[in-house]
């Protein structure tokens, strides 16, 4: 399947969320403050770049995340809002990588690179399936 004709570098995404005490890094265990954890900024990024993908694959088809690579820049308080951003990049066969970044209500709080990749769902599950399956 040619994805190119699918997914153009270009193509964006946007995810918001509020910071609760759910998502701060005390919670998560990556630290001990209530401020918005490293881990919770990182799956907003990978939402956003799935998202970009998401809506353009056809059924049976998503993506998994195989590399980030963010800079976290700035603590952000419970109960603000952050914004995540995913950017298309490029497209290399069913490899994609996105420029990525978080706001919160002050500015920008982290930024980076996100790879992702193509897969086939039902194929892909039941390979891991398989993998369960010798332990």
């Amino acid at each position: 399947m040619d994805f190119a004709n699918l997914l153009q570098p270009g193509l964006k995404a946007e995810i918001s969320d509020t910071v609760t005490e759910k998502n701060t890094a005390s919670a998560w265990g990556s630290g001990d403050l209530d401020v918005f954890a490293t881990p919770a900024m990182i799956a907003i990024m990978e939402k956003a770049a799935l998202t970009v993908a998401a809506s353009r694959l056809p059924h049976g088809w998503s993506t998994v995340g195989t590399e980030v690579n963010v800079t976290h820049i700035s603590a952000t308080p419970r109960t603000m809002k952050v914004t995540a951003k995913a950017e298309l990049l490029s497209i290399d066969g069913r490899a994609l990588s996105f420029k990525v970044e978080a706001f919160d209500e002050s500015g920008k709080i982290g930024e980076g690179v996100h790879n992702r990749f193509i897969i086939e769902k039902e194929k892909f599950m039941s390979k891991t399936e398989a993998k369960n399956s010798q332990t």
